[in-house]
């Protein structure tokens, strides 16, 4: 099954470095981020598990649970957190799912032969609270994660939902949003825009970000 944007990612219960989870307990009402990797003690993996414990303040400030996946046993697991909090020089705080029987990356379609053969690719999912899946990004085996835009992306998500704007290129938290182009009554944009806006094209209408 190959998941899209907008659906409901499916529940399931495994076995991680953490004990079993159940996904939709374990997640609760909160954002999640689960990122799989192809096995343990892969090097570029090692550095992405790493940067992900040391960002879990900006996680959690966000309301944001993180879980990482591998097809490896949970005592393989464990010893290869060994080497991430000695290399990365970090604790591990979050749990890594155990997913030998290929349960998990079958029903999120982490298995893509042409690249990796019955290996998980390198997924990012970002989950909301409601269980839909708001974002995934793939990349291959060589390149490294940037979990700082994983961030950005998420700190767009929350503002979007609650707000009638969307995010220009390249914006982070605190820059100009755009306003969406289904607002067009005067009164609707005065009530909902109190700072005012730019009107550089009919549909193209910067505004200050609406909770800044």
């Amino acid at each position: 099954m190959s998941l899209r944007l907008g659906d409901t990612v499916p529940n399931f219960t495994q076995a991680s470095s953490e004990g079993e989870i159940n996904f939709y307990d374990w997640a609760g009402d909160s954002w999640v981020v689960l990122f799989s990797h192809p096995k343990d003690y892969t090097p570029v993996c090692t550095t992405e598990l790493g940067a992900v414990a040391r960002l879990k303040s900006e996680f959690d400030k966000r309301g944001v649970k993180t879980i990482a996946l591998s097809v490896d046993d949970v005592d393989s697991h464990m010893g290869w957190i060994k080497d991430i909090e000695e290399t990365q020089k970090v604790t591990l705080n979050y749990p890594i799912l155990a997913d030998g029987d290929r349960k998990v990356s079958d029903i999120y379609d982490m298995i893509h032969p042409n690249s990796l053969n019955n290996l998980t690719i390198r997924t990012v999912f970002v989950i909301d609270p409601q269980k839909k899946l708001r974002l995934s990004i793939t990349y291959p085996a060589s390149t490294g994660r940037n979990f700082n835009e994983i961030l950005r992306v998420i700190d767009s998500l929350q503002l979007t939902d609650k707000y009638s704007v969307a995010t220009p290129v390249d914006w982070k938290d605190g820059d100009d949003c755009v306003i969406v182009p289904s607002i067009t009554d005067p009164q609707e944009l005065a009530e909902k825009f109190p700072k005012g806006y730019t009107p550089v094209k009919p549909y193209l209408r910067m505004t200050p970000q609406p909770n800044k």
